[in-house]
């Protein structure tokens, strides 16, 4: 039985037409330049109905506006994104993560960087709702994986006031900031899916926010081992202009993305997630005298044990193994990915609420 859901927000009249509602919400400027589904009493009605708390509840308070988001304005947006109610309760988790102060929500979002908020989920829930881990889960194609994302950037952009050219300062900015959502390819990995390996239990439904800057892709067809492919992404995270190597004293992270052929050429050569990670740690370095008076330099931040004198040290990419993100995801063919984390945000993991 579905109950009736007493509403607060401002109820607004407009001309009843596709067209007209479209044009009034670019107006007030609530919609990221895609159509926008009509966010009805109905529709945020039936947004809200199963999830079985007061629509006034509050998740929190989101900068740099300093707004209270409660469910209902969740639900508004989650509507206007193209969700359906099943989708909720990611949407809901998605934004109890970048609420959390050490996400940074404003200045993931306002940075010239044009960082964009990844959701990367993982549990039965992934399979129930077809957010897709496999073939073009980075791309089009799964209306999950495209509306909950959607609907996390329009609750930043609506709720945070992070509009372009306003509180969003990005010089470039980045398609991601439409939407970027997918799941770990759980049946494909040969390791343990993140919720296990994070403690959860194989029916729980977690997911993991990560806040980049960029997505650089790896094509690896020739090397025999797994210890030889990790070779090959290691060398694409070695070069000039690589803003995490000056960035690691503020928490700056990364996430490795590997495709499944990938993942079981490196279990195959031994290795396991953790084993994995402390191969990029020790690997992924560059010299000093390399990083000096050039990219982030002027806002270089190093912990203590970085010794700036010394034009032979090696600075890694990020402070510690713990601070890479290890993901099977992907569909046939040998392309992996790695995801540069913005310098002053840190991977935030919620477990995925149901009602």
């Amino acid at each position: 039985m579905v109950h009736p859901v007493a509403l607060q927000a401002r109820r607004l009249d407009v001309q009843d037409s596709f067209e007209a509602i479209q044009d009034y919400c670019w107006e007030q400027g609530w919609t990221d330049g895609m159509p926008v589904a009509p966010p009805t009493e109905d529709a945020v009605r039936r947004m809200l109905s199963g999830y079985g708390e007061d629509p006034a509840h509050s998740l929190g308070v989101i900068q740099p506006r300093n707004a209270k988001v409660t469910l209902e304005k969740v639900a508004i947006n989650a509507v206007m994104a193209g969700c359906v109610p099943e989708y909720f309760p990611v949407v809901v988790a998605a934004v109890e993560a970048v609420l959390q102060e050490e996400f940074n929500v404003a200045g993931v979002s306002a940075t010239t960087g044009g960082a964009a908020p990844v959701i990367i989920v993982n549990g039965p829930i992934a399979k129930e709702l077809n957010i897709n881990g496999d073939t073009g889960c980075f791309g089009p194609g799964s209306r999950a994986n495209a509306v909950i994302g959607r609907a996390l950037r329009l609750v930043i952009r609506n709720m945070g006031g992070l509009t372009p050219g306003e509180m969003d300062k990005a010089t470039l900015s980045t398609p991601g900031r439409y939407s970027f959502c997918f799941a770990e390819n759980e049946e494909r990995s040969p390791w343990e899916p993140r919720h296990i390996e994070l403690g959860y239990s194989p029916t729980d439904s977690i997911l993991t926010i990560i806040g980049i800057r960029g997505v650089y892709t790896v094509m690896e067809t020739t090397v025999p081992t797994g210890i030889e492919v990790l070779g090959t992404i290691v060398a694409t995270m070695k070069a000039g202009g690589i803003s995490n190597y000056y960035q690691i004293g503020t928490g700056a992270q990364i996430a490795l993305v590997l495709c499944p052929e990938h993942a079981h050429d490196i279990a195959n050569s031994g290795l396991s997630k953790a084993e994995v990670r402390e191969f990029i740690y020790q690997n992924a370095r560059m010299p000093m005298h390399q990083l000096k008076d050039v990219a982030h330099w002027g806002n270089r931040n190093w912990p203590d044990w970085v010794d700036e004198s010394n034009p032979n040290t090696m600075v890694p990419i990020v402070g510690s193994a713990e601070d890479i993100v290890v993901i099977t995801a992907g569909g046939d063919g040998r392309h992996s990915a790695w995801l540069a984390g913005w310098g002053v945000t840190r991977v935030v993991t919620r477990p995925i609420r149901l009602p």
